[in-house]
């Protein structure tokens, strides 16, 4: 079963968690726990760690009339090799022009740039209104988080978040600029997530919760 193999100073016991990304299971261990006795631990796991991958979603490459979820709406893609310019949206679709060996990177491109210009006032004016200042807000794809916030006030944000309904990237702001001022999951924190999220905080976790994986399935996937 394809498994990673993960050391981490924080952990204080074995444990197993989904990298949908990846399409494989992490397996966090502590820096001393011997690498036998953490493969035994994972080996006991088995019927769990083959259900949890059998229940991820197939891969869904960016290719020429695939649907792919924009804002939280399907779109289905268009490469137009005769075309010059790179995306653009027409009436439901999204259009990709140049080669098709490209046609991946340059949608993966205009959605995180999609993505920055949407987060960027979200982030400026939520930061405002909790009284803190972002050092730098960073767009990427991220394997086991949607979002980080560092104790120097960097903030980071998955770009599938623009797959997303814009209720759920709001939601994810809020929580990432919250932890500027509580830099942990107290019931202060969840105040905070909650004062700075303009809709229903809860409503945007369920979302995450029941639909978050299947937004891994878009695209070749990140390297290793």
């Amino acid at each position: 079963m394809p498994l990673r193999f993960q050391r981490s100073p924080r952990a204080r016991r074995a444990s197993l968690r989904v990298d949908p990304a990846g399409r494989r299971i992490v397996l966090v261990v502590p820096e001393r726990m011997s690498r036998a006795i953490a493969l035994a631990f994972a080996a006991s796991q088995a019927l769990w760690i083959a259900r949890r991958l059998d229940r991820l979603p197939e891969r869904r490459p960016f290719v020429d009339g695939a649907i792919v979820p924009y804002r939280g709406e399907p779109h289905r893609l268009r490469h137009r090799p005769e075309a010059r310019g790179t995306v653009w949206i027409e009436t439901g679709e999204l259009h990709v022009a140049g080669d098709a060996a490209h046609l991946d990177r340059r949608l993966r491109d205009w959605l995180a740039a999609r993505a920055r210009e949407t987060a960027v006032p979200l982030v400026q004016a939520k930061a405002a209104r909790a009284g803190r200042k972002v050092t730098r807000l960073t767009i990427r794809d991220m394997r086991s988080r949607w979002g980080s916030c560092g104790r120097n006030g960097a903030i980071a944000l998955s770009w599938r978040l623009i797959l997303a309904p814009p209720e759920v990237l709001d939601y994810l702001v809020a929580h990432e600029v919250a932890h500027l001022v509580h830099p942990n999951h107290s019931p202060r924190f969840w105040a905070e997530a909650a004062r700075l999220c303009d809709g229903s905080l809860e409503a945007a976790e369920t979302w995450l919760k029941r639909n978050g994986e299947s937004l891994f399935q878009y695209g070749a996937g990140p390297s290793p």
